[in-house]
C-alpha cells in the first residue's frame, strides 16, 4: 500500500532560537517563582539585558545562557533547544538499532523518557471504518504509537499519518485526533505520557 501521508516537515531555523530562548528562560523564572529582577541579580546580568532575552529581542551569548542556566538549576539544553516538531515519526527499519553481544537481541530507542514523565502502555486494535476520535487530553499530554499489525491513520486533526507495521509516531495527545485502521487485525502499542 503507498503511504500517503507523510509528517509535517518544517526547515530549521537559521541563527539562533530565540523564540525559544525567550520562552524557555520566561517558563523556567516562572517555575521557579523568581522575579526578572531576581533572576539577573543570581545571574549577575543587568535587569535590562534579562528583560531582552525574555522578549526575544536579544541575541544572547552562550555566557549569558549559562549563567542563567546555573542560576535557574536547568541544564544548559533546556534553554537552548528548539521545540521538537509536533508530530515526528521513525519509519520501520530507520531507528538505528543496538544489538546484544550475548543474545539475538536488537533494541531501539525511539523516545527517551523526560525526568518526572508518567505513562500508561495500551495495547490498541482496529478494524476499517469510522475513525475513533480522540479529545484533548490534559495538557502537555504526548502519545507514542507503534504500529505491530495492520495500518492506520492517526495523530492530530490535520497532520494524520499513514502508519504501517513497526512505524513509530509521536504527536500532542492535548489536542484533538482521531485514529483509523484501515485493514482488519490492525493493532499498536500506544504509550500515553503526562507531564
Amino acid at each position: 500500500m503507498e503511504r500517503t501521508h507523510d509528517a509535517p516537515t518544517v526547515d530549521a531555523p537559521e541563527g539562533p532560537p530565540l523564540r525559544a530562548i525567550a520562552d524557555a528562560v520566561r517558563r523556567e523564572r516562572t517555575r521557579r517563582e523568581l522575579s526578572l529582577g531576581e533572576l539577573a541579580r543570581r545571574a549577575g546580568l543587568s535587569k535590562s539585558t534579562l528583560s531582552q532575552v525574555e522578549s526575544g529581542a536579544g541575541n544572547p551569548s552562550v555566557e549569558t545562557l549559562w549563567a542563567l542556566a546555573v542560576a535557574l538549576g536547568v541544564p544548559f539544553a533546556r534553554l537552548v533547544e528548539t521545540p521538537a516538531q509536533p508530530v515526528r515519526v521513525v519509519r520501520s527499519g530507520h531507528a538505528a538499532p543496538l544489538t546484544s553481544e550475548s543474545a539475538p537481541f536488537t533494541s531501539a530507542l525511539l523516545s527517551a523518557c523526560p525526568p518526572g514523565a508518567r505513562r500508561d502502555l495500551h495495547l490498541v486494535t482496529g478494524e476499517p471504518g469510522a475513525a475513533r476520535e480522540a479529545h484533548a487530553h490534559n495538557p502537555g499530554t504526548v502519545e507514542h504509537m507503534l504500529v505491530t499489525a495492520g495500518c492506520w491513520v492517526a495523530g492530530p486533526e490535520g497532520e494524520q499519518v499513514e502508519l504501517h507495521p513497526g512505524d513509530y509516531a509521536c504527536f500532542p495527545g492535548d489536542r484533538p485526533h482521531t485514529y483509523t485502521a484501515l485493514v482488519p487485525g490492525s493493532a499498536a502499542m500506544l504509550v500515553m505520557e503526562y507531564s
